[in-house]
Formats: structure tokens, sequence, C-alpha cells
């Protein structure tokens, strides 16, 4: 295996996002190991902070999944793991003792067979290259033809390689791996056309496990067709169950399967339909995740991944938006905000570059981003991209769509942040008005409406008028969503912070404890959210006077913000200089 392609499945192996793969990457790859940080940074074109956060985030993540890292006596972190990685390498791609090739072969194949042509069997070890992968496959290959002679069989290998060496050297396969060719040759010929073709596919997923659950399939003749292809490839050795419904594809197989595929008639098909596959599991990824959905989900991103990164070409017009933003969501709900810019900016790209600038997918694409930097406090970034969106929906859409209502909240909510309510206040009003004629009173969009033109009003001192939204807001998205929902928690949370600064601290108090304990329900402990929940809470202590339990909460908040927003967003900000302030009346 290739040096490049052993860190591609390390960097999928060890769940890194799009960013640290780059950095990863480009530091380990054998040309740049005398480069420093600042000279790669600037051939990748990002600033040298990034990069170096990157890659120590790389560090961090091997180091969780890797334990024996530690074990290595560097004294840097990416020199230790650079040792790591080199023996990791080595001892994957090594080939055995000849004496070791013999144990394995034996172990695969009925002691007699080998007995008989011992001298034979020897050969073929050597012919292999006592490569243990190599090894596997020609045992599993015997064991399907217990009449065929070890000679016949070296024969067959020794066609192969001369038959297919040219088209070896055309995919920059290392000499040391020819013997894994020309046993995949050998077993390839055992599959039928159904098992071929499934191999083929399979070798389009990214390097990583692959869940492969036929049951879900209703059609019982694919269903059938589907379990025998399994039942094939892990056979002949081509695939591995690493644990019910999951396998691994070996990285030397997959390249193997890729070079099948693309070379067959079939390539196109293939990829647009594994491409159509990804983008339904994509579709499954909610705007509200919780710890199931994450749990369920997390095994397919690889693969939606691998289609957003090398097969969105085959995605249609209306369905590259959607795959692009699904995966944003996936990381976005989770507070890694990071993980989620790259597939937005992309999307962008993407859907100005096939659709134009004047299409309504551009101007959605151009929303979901703005609002991720409207989450993150890029204000100033986000700002432009509202207008345009906003400006496009119109001349695309008209006045009355669902879609100028949506960009005419956040162009509000930009405007409000940025201290420009006499701006925000009529776009507010607006998007209200406008959601009420298009979807009705009773409808989430509405309760956003007025939670946002509420919280306008308290911000402006404006109690009087803003209690009756919040309450209104909080009634209608009870009764719409449940009792147990983000935008629950964040009524509440609104409700409270109305009630203490108008000092009616005991009416605050039970509504931001709900409020927390619903965020870290639905959202998990880490989460933005939680932190505005700690945080308000913690205040509320501070104005009562209970500055033991409101200390542990301010160090929580400004905790989770630093972790998840990063330690100049305004959020963070406000936490610190709460907490400041908070420490200054404490304990002075």
């Amino acid at each position: 295996m290739q040096w490049a392609n052993f860190l591609a499945k390390e960097a999928a192996t060890n769940g890194l996002s799009l960013e640290q793969t780059v950095a990863f990457a480009k530091y380990f790859q054998t040309e740049n190991l005398g480069k420093t940080k600042v000279k790669l940074a600037s051939e990748l074109n990002v600033d040298i902070t990034a990069f170096t956060k990157w890659v120590g985030e790389v560090y961090d993540k091997f180091a969780q999944n890797s334990p024996e890292l530690e074990t290595f006596n560097n004294r840097d972190k990416l020199e230790k793991l650079q040792a790591y990685l080199s023996l990791k390498y080595n001892s994957e791609l090594d080939a055995l003792k000849p004496l070791a090739a013999m144990k394995l072969l034996k172990s695969l194949v009925v002691r007699e067979r080998l007995q008989q042509e011992a001298w034979v069997a020897r050969r073929i070890c050597k012919f292999l290259g006592y490569l243990p992968l190599a090894l596997e496959l020609v045992g599993r290959y015997l064991d399907k033809m217990p009449d065929l002679s070890l000679e016949t069989l070296l024969k067959r290998l020794e066609k192969k390689r001369v038959k297919h060496e040219p088209v070896v050297n055309a995919n920059s396969l290392m000499p040391d791996e020819y013997g894994i060719f020309e046993a995949f040759e050998l077993s390839w010929e055992q599959l039928d056309e159904n098992a071929q073709s499934f191999g083929c596919l399979l070798s389009l997923c990214a390097l990583a496990d692959i869940p492969l659950s036929v049951e879900t399939i209703e059609d019982d003749k694919k269903q059938e067709l589907n379990e025998k292809a399994i039942a094939d490839l892990l056979e002949l050795h081509f695939l591995q169950q690493k644990s019910k419904e999951i396998y691994r594809l070996n990285p030397q197989i997959r390249q193997l399967f890729r070079m099948k595929l693309d070379k067959s008639s079939e390539a196109d098909e293939a990829k647009a339909k594994f491409a159509a596959m990804m983008l339904e599991v994509a579709k499954l990824i909610p705007q509200q995740l919780n710890s199931e959905d994450i749990l369920n989900l997390t095994p397919h991103l690889p693969h939606i991944t691998e289609v957003a990164t090398h097969l969105s070409e085959y995605l249609g017009d209306d369905n590259l938006i959607t795959l692009f933003t699904k995966l944003a969501w996936f990381y976005q709900v989770q507070g890694l905000y990071q993980q989620a810019e790259p597939w937005l900016q992309r999307c962008v790209e993407l859907t100005q570059n096939r659709l134009g600038s004047e299409h309504i997918h551009v101007a959605t694409s151009l929303n979901n981003l703005a609002a991720l930097y409207e989450t993150t406090g890029r204000y100033r970034e986000a700002e432009p991209l509202l207008e345009k969106a906003l400006a496009l929906r119109k001349r695309l859409l008209g006045e009355e769509h669902n879609d100028v209502a949506t960009s005419l909240s956040y162009l509000a909510l930009i405007y409000e942040y940025t201290g420009r309510y006499s701006e925000a206040e009529p776009l507010y009003q607006q998007a209200l008005e406008l959601w009420k004629r298009l979807v009705g009173e009773e409808h989430p969009h509405v309760a956003t409406s007025l939670n946002n033109l509420g919280a306008l009003y308290c911000y402006t001192r404006r109690y009087s008028e803003a209690e009756p939204l919040f309450k209104q807001a909080l009634k209608l998205r009870k009764r719409l969503l449940g009792d147990n929902h983000p935008d629950v928690a964040t009524s509440l949370n609104n409700l409270a912070q109305l009630y203490e600064s108008t000092g009616s601290y005991k009416q605050a108090e039970p509504l931001y404890e709900q409020a927390l304990e619903l965020s870290k329900r639905l959202l998990g402990n880490n989460h933005p959210d939680v932190a505005i929940s700690l945080n308000n809470l913690a205040a509320l202590y501070r104005h009562t006077r209970r500055y033991r339990k409101a200390k542990p909460l301010f160090e929580k908040a400004l905790k989770i913000c630093e972790r998840t927003l990063g330690i100049s967003h305004p959020t963070t900000m406000t936490v610190r200089a709460n907490y400041a302030s908070f420490l200054r009346e404490a304990y002075h």
C-alpha cells in the first residue's frame, strides 16, 4: 500500500474532519517532512494559527484511539505520531519471514496438500512476496478448488503477472504489492457477476467501517443477491466482518476493485448509484439531532463525505444542496461549527459553478452559510450573504414566499446583534406578518418570529411589549412541538431573562432550571445552548448573592463556550466578562 493511501486510511479510521485530514496529509507526506509549519500552511493557503490548531487536533484524535502513542520516546507530539505511523505502516506492509509465510499458508490449506508439493508451496510464498494479504487470498482460493495442484496455481499466478504488469504500472501499484494483484485476479474470476459488481460498488466507500444491513431491503430477490455477494466476498477474504452488519474493505483490495470499476463500462452507473444511496442516508439527518441519531448516523458519515468530496458530479442539481446541507447539519447541531463550515462553503461554490449566480439554490446555500456565521458570531461575514440571498429570493420567488420570510428573519437577527435595533424591528415585523399569511397563526415559524421580536423588545427595555410575545411563543411551541424540544428551552430561557431583567427572580429561577435540564437532555452537556443556560442561571444566583452556586456554573459555561465556539466568539466573550465581573463582586 502506498504511503498516501495509508495516510488516507488512517485519517478515515480516526475520524478526522475535512480540515484535519488536509493538514494531516500535508504534514506527513514524505516530500514535506523537512518543511516548517509556516511553509506548509502557506502552500495550503491557510492561516498558520489554523494549520497548527488542526495538526494539534490530529494528534489528540490519534492519542484517543491509540494509547500506545505515549510509549514513544520522542519529545514532540508530532514526532511521536510520525514514529507511530511509520511503525504501523511498515508492520502492515512488511513481508513475513519464509517460515512464517509457510505457517500462514498451512493454516489456510489442508496440510497434506502442501506436503505433497512442499517445494512448490515455498515457491508460491516467494512469488507472493511473503505478503500476508496475498497468502490469505491464495489460501481462500485453494480452499474453493480442492483438486487444483499447487503447480497449476503457480503457473496461473505467473500468467497473471505477465498479462497484467502494464495495468499494475499504469495504476501506480508498488512492486511489493504485485503478489496481492495476481492473487486478487485469480479470486476475482471466482466471483459471479453480481458479487463482482457489489465489490466494485463497495470500492466507492470511504476507507472506514462499512455498515451493510440487507434486512432493510424490501425486495426479497435483491436482498438474497446482496446476501450472497457479501458471503462470496467474505469467503474469498475480499471483505472482513468486524461486527454485526459492520464490514471493512482492505485498502489494497479496495484499490483493486476500484481499478476494475474504472475500466468497466458501468463505472458511471455505479458511481451514480452509490451517490444516490448515500444521498438517501443523508436525508435521514434531521435538523435537530438527538444522541440516538448521532449514534446511528455516525458510521455512515465517512461514506456520505466520500460522495461530497469525490462524487458530487453524480448528484442531480436539486440534490446537490441537500447532501452538503445535511452534512453540515450533522456537525452544526452538535456545536462542531468548524467541521460544518467547509461543507456549506463548498455548497455555495458548487451551486454557483453548476447553476449560475441567478438560481434559487444559490440563495439557499448563501443563507445557510450566513446562518452558520451568525451562530459563530461572524456578523460582518454573514450580513452581505444574507442581503444577497434576500434580494435573490425576492427576484426569483416574489415577495410572498417562505424563503423570503426566512431571509428577513436572519437579516433582522444580524442587525439586532450589531446594535441596529431600528433596522431590525421592521424586518422582524415583516417576517412575522408574512409567516402568518403564508402558514397561518398555528405554526412553529410564527412562534420563532414572535420569540425574535420579543427578544428585540427585551434588548430595548420594552418589557411590557416583550412579555406577551414570549408567552405566546412558548405556548405555541409546546402545543406544536411538544414539551421536549430545543425551541421550548429557548423560549423558557427568554421568558426567564425577561423576569430577571424586571427583578422577578422567583419567577425566573424555575424557568432557567427547566431550560437547563431540557437543553442537557436534548443536546448533551457540551453544547453552546447548555453554556448559555448555565450562564443565565449563574447570573441569577449572582444577583441573589448565592455566589457559591454561581461560580461553578460560570466556569462550566465558559469552558463549553471556549471549546465549542472559540475564545473570540461574542457569546464566549460575554460569558467571560460576566464571570470576571462576578469574581470582582464576590471576592473583592
